[in-house]
């Protein structure tokens, strides 16, 4: 058989118990007496048990409240530890955070703001997965991540809305040392005549990269072709090609064996942004990691060199 006693007449047998009196517990739980007996009495019902015996001497317990009064402690201990659980939870100290991320992104401006998290919000965990610009996408629309922070890809979802965080430069990078790497800047026509290395065709870069090279109708040959951006740069170090790459991802290059220079003739951007599903209500935590995001980025982006930060 299930018995259910509630907060307060747990509350209640414990005040007696410790007092001893009804009058006094009563008065310790703001009650009037006869509302104090009805909870001691709707709880010897419920228990089909009495748990207190009372005579001119005062209160006693009988032995099924003996029984009863470590149990009531420990579940009101487990339920005031909870309810502290749960106000931090809402308060946004505690909670967890679950980010899809474009690789380069990630590397860039994630640990910073993990940085500035840890110290004011040390209980809060981030769990941080590096996936394509659709995949990102798509795990918000499904509800797998809380948020995502990736371009505004073409069929965008309607339900997945989409806040500007940044705008980063595209440059050329290249052995540290080839004739390129002493220039200020270069146009994207040196592609045609040089091997390129390509990012992935599900790629956010490839998308910007192909746009921006179709225009110019010098659309390169790709000799070598990687989905992994580190991949990209560590072949250019190599010496076999020369790669488009948007700033923030010499984040995941090794920067002393190759050197970056701005593309102009277009000056090509991506734009990233925050990604959150429409309608859904954001726990504390995650909104305290999207303020700190934001917060971050103008120092990440300064350091990085020259691109615009959004708004």
């Amino acid at each position: 058989m299930r018995l259910t006693l509630t907060i307060s007449e747990l509350e209640a047998v414990l005040l007696v118990a410790e007092t001893r009196n009804f009058r006094n517990a009563a008065e310790h739980a703001h009650i009037s007496q006869p509302a104090l007996s009805r909870r001691i009495q709707a709880a010897e019902q419920k228990l089909n048990a009495k748990l207190f015996d009372r005579d001119k001497h005062g209160v006693a317990l009988t032995d099924a409240g003996t029984e009863l009064i470590p149990i009531a402690q420990r579940m009101l201990s487990e339920f005031h530890d909870s309810l502290s659980d749960l106000s931090e939870f809402i308060a946004g100290r505690r909670g967890s955070v679950n980010i899809w991320a474009l690789p380069s992104v990630a590397a860039a401006l994630l640990p910073s703001a993990a940085q500035v998290l840890q110290k004011s919000h040390p209980q809060v965990r981030l769990t941080i997965q590096a996936a394509s610009a659709r995949q990102v996408t798509q795990a918000v629309e499904e509800g797998k991540a809380d948020i995502g922070i990736s371009i505004e890809i073409s069929g965008q979802p309607a339900d997945v809305q989409f806040t500007p965080l940044l705008k980063e430069n595209f440059m050329l990078i290249c052995p540290v040392d080839d004739p390129l790497a002493r220039r200020k800047r270069v146009g994207w026509s040196v592609f045609a005549n040089r091997p390129f290395v390509a990012s992935g065709p599900a790629s956010s870069i490839r998308q910007v990269t192909d746009q921006v090279l179709a225009a110019s109708g010098r659309m390169p040959y790709a000799n070598y072709v990687t989905d992994n951006i580190s991949v990209v740069g560590a072949m250019v170090a190599a010496g076999v090609g020369v790669a488009a790459v948007p700033r923030l991802a010499l984040r995941l290059m090794d920067t002393t064996r190759l050197r970056s220079v701005p593309l102009h003739s277009p000056t090509a951007t991506r734009e990233i942004g925050i990604l959150v599903k429409k309608r859904r209500s954001l726990s504390a935590a995650v909104l305290q990691f999207i303020a700190t995001l934001q917060q971050i980025t103008p120092q990440v982006i300064e350091e990085a060199g020259p691109v615009r930060r959004e708004g």
